[in-house]
């Protein structure tokens, strides 16, 4: 009796066996000293990454058409995955069309779909879209369809302009942007996506006369002027995608080269999978982090503040902390700007300025009916802030945001608005102030060398740290789009008010002294809540040295 082959996994099995499917390391791929060619390895794809590279290197249509994906190159021999490898016809036909070396492994065809609708409609429909745009002029057409969808973007019959503008939109939807940037330099017009928190260029630049074209199809989206060139303007648009209705926030900003875009996207109804149960538990918090939240989120009356820059998740917290202590039994009131999530059985305000409708007028109003719990968006002024502090000084529990760099710097941002200290810290039962870092996609990341001594100690880390963890690097698959990551975790430091901390506030004792009465009450820095992400293998040192100081 003959062996198997021998670059099948140790317990390899015909693609028909009944038996479990085993994942297959991608450097066995690289053998090709088969015995029996009618056997191939069976690889399971929701183990097995896909190489992002390859995946864009093969036109999409033959890998729809032949149910194949590509998922490893090595010594020049690329390896598919198959719904059926034993279809010597179409491995043929395959070859003669790639013009490469190719073996064959088998797949689940439903694992093999499941791949190739992550990039169908996306990245090289926009490549299709943009090329257009590169061969020649054309006049801006203005059509406003409510529909996007898949079939609008393959209609060669629209114009070509539209066509750019719909498909650049639902593929930043498929790759999960919460931004869309269109701009324009002197070299040409980039189009970008802000995905998990950084840049990306969306498609090679299209050439710069196109630039005016596209510009102007956004303003007809957005209902602004398109003659206005020299000023900025906000707009906002909405379209149904896929079922569901998604909000898009317009800017439009005049530069030296021409004029530039920033589209925001607000999926309300759908924002993440994960977000369809918003609770604490999926936001990343260390387990003495969650405790200490929940525990200050329950009290009766007084202020529970988040802190951090623009886009480092403070709404997604307050939410989440929302949708955690919600009850019938109480009255749940937020005023915001804009209204990002919609949670059942609370009561949303949306600000508006041009209306009258401001953080503090709404707040005044809110105050007239009778809430428990308040969430006010942001407190920008000193009246805003007035306001929710004597709202939690008078039995209601607030909470709210404020831009500042670290919980003591809120503080004195609030002195800065002229509130009386002792005021504050009577009201304030605790601070937390946020960050957030990429998360390495856990299909492709890999473990990293081991750092030497000094890129330690330039990381302000004990050389010793490195032997307590395995760190890894990003790598890029088609589950994260090329990028090596995918979503984003909350580092955080709390600081939660005892009486102890309100005196020495309420003495204007030093930063350092207030910070070190602080830890000893069990607050941990922003840093080193992001190295503890880098040794449990979630994120890099790279990625937490863009959002963190390093100390020491």
């Amino acid at each position: 009796m003959s062996n198997p082959p021998s670059d099948l996994p140790a317990s390899g099995k015909h693609p028909g066996s009944s038996e479990r499917t085993q994942s297959l390391d991608p450097g066995e791929l690289t053998r090709t000293d088969f015995k029996l060619p009618s056997l191939y390895p069976t690889l399971d794809l929701t183990r097995e990454p896909v190489d992002f590279a390859l995946f864009q290197a093969i036109p999409l249509d033959l890998m729809i058409k032949h149910h194949f994906v590509p998922v490893h190159e090595k010594a020049g021999v690329l390896w598919l995955a198959m719904a059926d490898p034993l279809d010597v016809v179409t491995q043929d036909l395959l070859r003669a069309q790639l013009k490469r070396p190719l073996r064959f492994a088998g797949a689940n065809q439903a694992q093999i779909q499941e791949v190739l609708k992550k990039s169908e409609s996306g990245q090289k429909v926009l490549d299709e879209a943009g090329e257009a745009l590169k061969v020649q002029v054309l006049r801006e057409e203005d059509i406003d369809e409510e529909v996007l969808d898949l079939e609008r973007l393959t209609d060669k019959d629209e114009a070509p302009i539209v066509r750019l503008v719909d498909t650049t939109i639902f593929n930043a939807l498929q790759r999960r942007a919460s931004d869309i940037h269109l701009e324009t330099l002197v070299s040409g017009f980039q189009i970008k996506y802000r995905i998990d928190g950084s840049l990306y260029s969306a498609a090679e630049p299209i050439d710069k006369r196109f630039a005016s074209p596209i510009i102007s199809r956004i303003k007809v989206m957005s209902e602004l002027d398109i003659a206005e060139k020299r000023k900025p303007q906000d707009g906002r648009f909405k379209l149904k995608v896929r079922g569901r209705a998604i909000d898009f926030r317009v800017s439009i900003m005049p530069t030296i080269h021409g004029e530039d875009a920033v589209i925001r996207i607000l999926d309300k109804e759908n924002l993440s999978e994960e977000f369809h149960t918003l609770n604490l538990d999926i936001l990343g918090f260390s387990k003495n982090e969650l405790s200490r939240i929940r525990r200050y989120s329950k009290e009766p009356y007084g202020m529970f503040l988040v802190t951090g820059p623009t886009g480092s998740g403070k709404t997604t917290t307050l939410y989440a902390v929302l949708s955690e202590i919600k009850s019938p039994e109480d009255k749940l009131i937020t005023i915001e700007d804009p209204v990002e999530y919609q949670l059942d059985g609370v009561t949303q305000i949306p600000v508006n300025e041009k209306k009258g409708l401001t953080f503090a007028v709404g707040l005044r109003s809110i105050l007239r009916h009778d809430p428990d719990k308040i969430l006010v968006g942001e407190i920008r002024d000193p009246e805003t802030a007035q306001i929710a502090v004597q709202s939690a000084l008078t039995g209601h529990l607030v909470f709210t945001t404020v831009h500042a760099n670290n919980t003591l710097d809120v503080i004195y941002r609030f002195q800065y608005m002229g509130v009386e200290v002792y005021n504050f810290v009577s009201a304030l039962n605790c601070i937390l102030a946020q960050r957030l870092v990429r998360t390495l996609c856990h299909k492709c990341k890999r473990p990293a060398l081991a750092p030497s001594a000094q890129e330690l100690l330039d990381n302000g880390l004990d050389p010793a740290w490195a032997g307590s963890a395995t760190l890894y690097d990003k790598v890029g698959c088609v589950d994260c789009s090329g990028t090596g990551f995918r979503g984003r975790q909350a580092i955080v430091e709390f600081m939660g008010m005892n009486d102890e901390l309100r005196e020495l506030i309420t003495k204007r004792a030093s930063i350092s002294e207030v910070k070190a009465a602080a830890r000893r009450y069990g607050m941990q820095s922003l840093r080193e809540s992001a190295v503890e992400k880098v040794r449990l293998g979630i994120t890099t040192l790279t990625e937490i040295n863009k959002v963190t100081f390093r100390e020491g």
